[in-house]
């Protein structure tokens, strides 16, 4: 699905509707392929956080859900040499993993999942 940035976000889902924040959750505890590999957060049941991000604990506080949004699909928008990869974003990588080559690592629904949990995320 093609987006639109608009300053330092992402206004418009990218499924026309917004997630579901108890799949978001889920995800974002998926050690596959998403948030907990690298971040912390409010989530006392998970064992072996990372530590290398910022910690989500009030991130619905922090950003917006457009950027937020923007954040998932190409992190690089706000910092160029951030580690974190272009969840949805697929062209013009160069880091890329053999079976993530040209595609997404995330749909536009999992994306929207993601941020609809992360926006819960409240001090």
């Amino acid at each position: 699905m093609p987006y639109t940035i608009v300053n330092d976000g992402i206004p418009a889902s990218l499924t026309g509707s917004p997630g579901d924040a108890a799949r978001g959750r889920a995800l974002v505890l998926a050690r596959t392929t998403t948030c907990i590999l690298c971040h912390s957060g409010p989530f006392p049941e998970t064992r072996f956080q990372g530590d290398l991000a910022p910690d989500l604990a009030g991130a619905g506080n922090r950003w917006t859900v457009s950027q937020l949004r923007l954040r998932l699909v190409d992190a690089s928008r706000f910092n160029p040499e951030t580690i974190m990869p272009s969840y949805y974003r697929a062209d013009g990588l160069v880091r890329v993993g053999r079976n993530f080559a040209g595609k997404p690592i995330l749909s536009a629904a999992e994306v929207e999942d993601i941020v609809a949990f992360l926006a819960t995320l409240r001090d």
